[in-house]
């Protein structure tokens, strides 16, 4: 009973924060942990004790999940070479060099637990970076975050399993560990796109057999992240790309045909539970933050003698990984943008200055989740029984160098921002109408071509009525798209006879298949194909329930 007390109290807190953070100038972030460092006040008594397997199982798969499902795929290909770069090879020269560094400052602790705690710290968070800038990162800016977040959330962890691995045994051997990465790496790929394949069949055969309801449907793509995790890791492959895999392969399969309130049913849920479980896990954080402080302390009378180092060694950790990724994204801009020239292309970001976008990248580094998620899963015990080395000064570095970047990012992002040109909103509109105004013509033309089998009856009067309505009203959208207005809500007036509602209906319905043909022929884009398709889901689902 004592559980559900408090798995109760912590989502009713997560719920708070949300609205305290609308009065309170803070990072949602910051805020959840503070107020779950004070519920752990022994005053309070809040007291969690985590399991670190069940940690990772439960809120890693969905939260790669759900980013792998959202990213743009078309912006994800644009900006495949930066996104590579840094969620790669950026990640295995942090790993390397705050290794080494870590292990340098702290000598008492093994190397292969040092190469853990740096591997541990690559992963980035584009979740709290959005919501530190508050929609003011330029969209290329977010897009390219996004996608290092989601790579590197997968790479970084992976490699954080190999190094508390060679830390269990104390076996490390870099050939076998390279060969096994690639073995697992693309094993735990395929596992999540098989399964993924197999469950876009599975509801493609229910709904063939008239098996629509959206909560099945729902229930399964919940389930699909948890499947995806535990099969590929008990095959001794990789659970955490395999949930990536998932998620990047239902965002396709999620395009079926009749799928309407199962879109928006799926919108909603996994918007509340990624918010669910950011919070929790933050707040998780705050809750544990007094009891890892405590056994760092152990029994020592001067508590500051220990706590200054220990904060000495955050902030020399996370200048570190900001220099090294500084130093990185600089480089790799300068060097692209020569390789761009010479080959007498643009540059990206033409005319825009390279300090400004590397020290906006650089602070947009920002930890958060996935590390906390991954660092308290650290085991306790080694293979011999032994107490893992520094365990909670590891976590207590790690919650650290989350919160600086946390803070850094606060005060530096809204400083940096205005140095950088914003997004040209009037020419997204513009792109966006001309994609509306191509799905509407299609409408109208299968309105102007149906030929209506009930001519000869006396219903022929209300459908050449009803057929002049609904085109006049789709003329009226597509001359409101082609003026470059920005587009109203519509609200229909009245409930809908039967052949309004059919005519309506394969209206919609013809525009998403004009839909998923310009997105097969790559003539829009996965983030505005989105847009619209909500547009047509929404009026859909108005229709169906009037």
């Amino acid at each position: 009973m004592q559980l559900l007390y408090t798995i109760l109290i912590m989502l009713l807190v997560v719920s708070g924060t949300r609205i305290s953070a609308q009065f309170i100038p803070l990072p949602l972030p910051i805020l959840q942990i503070v107020i779950g460092a004070l519920l752990a006040v022994p005053a309070l008594g809040l007291h969690v004790r985590l399991d670190p397997e069940l940690f990772l199982l439960l809120f890693i798969p969905p939260l790669l999940f759900v980013d792998g499902w959202r990213m743009p795929k078309g912006q994800f290909r644009k900006l495949r070479a930066p996104i590579l770069f840094l969620a790669f090879v950026l990640v295995f020269v942090t790993i390397l060099g705050a290794g080494y560094f870590i292990h340098w400052l702290l000598p008492q602790v093994p190397l292969a637990a040092c190469f853990a705690l740096a591997a541990v710290l690559s992963p980035t968070d584009a979740v709290a970076v959005s919501a530190i800038a508050h929609g003011r990162l330029p969209n290329t800016l977010n897009n390219l975050l996004q996608g290092e977040a989601l790579m590197n959330d997968a790479s970084g962890l992976v490699a954080f399993k190999f190094a508390v691995a060679a830390t269990l045994t104390g076996v490390f051997s870099f050939t076998d560990a390279s060969l096994q990465f690639v073995l697992v790496a693309v094993g735990g790929l395929a596992i999540g796109v098989a399964l993924s394949y197999l469950l876009g069949r599975l509801r493609a055969w229910m709904i063939g057999r008239g098996w629509e309801e959206p909560a099945p449907h729902v229930l399964l793509m919940l389930l699909l992240p948890f499947a995806a995790y535990v099969a590929a890791e008990h095959l001794g492959l990789s659970g955490i790309l395999s949930a990536v895999a998932a998620g990047m392969m239902q965002s396709r399969l999620d395009l079926l045909p009749r799928q309407t309130t199962t879109r928006l049913l799926n919108r909603g849920v996994w918007a509340m539970l990624e918010f669910t479980f950011n919070g929790l896990i933050f707040l998780l954080l705050g809750l544990q933050l007094p009891d890892i402080i405590k056994a760092v302390i152990g029994d020592h009378a001067d508590a500051w003698h220990l706590l200054w180092p220990a904060l000495g060694y955050v902030l020399a950790i996370y200048g570190v990984l900001m220099v090294l990724r500084f130093v990185w994204v600089y480089c790799y801009w300068r060097t692209s943008g020569m390789l761009r020239r010479w080959r007498g292309k643009s540059t990206r970001f033409a005319g825009q200055s390279r300090i400004a976008l590397t020290a906006v990248l650089t602070i947009g580094g920002v930890r958060g989740a996935v590390t906390l998620a991954g660092v308290m899963s650290l085991p306790l015990l080694l293979n011999n029984g032994e107490a893992f080395p520094e365990r909670n000064l590891l976590i207590l570095i790690a919650a650290g160098v989350i919160l600086v970047s946390l803070l850094v990012a606060s005060v530096l992002l809204p400083q940096l921002l205005p140095r950088l040109p914003q997004d040209n909103v009037a020419r997204h509109e513009a792109e966006l109408n001309q994609h509306r105004a191509q799905v509407l013509q299609a409408a109208i033309r299968c309105l102007e071509a149906d030929d209506e089998k009930a001519a000869d009856t006396d219903s022929a009067i209300a459908t050449a009525e009803i057929r002049a309505k609904l085109m006049s009203e789709y003329r009226d959208l597509l001359e409101r798209a082609r003026t470059r207005r920005a587009e109203e809500s519509r609200e229909y007036q009245r409930q809908c006879d039967q052949l309004e509602y059919r005519m309506r209906l394969n209206a919609l319905r013809t525009q998403r298949l004009e839909l998923y043909r310009m997105r097969k022929d790559h003539q829009l884009d996965d983030d505005m194909l989105a847009e619209i398709l909500r547009d047509l889901d929404n009026a859909e689902a108005r229709l169906l329930k009037g």
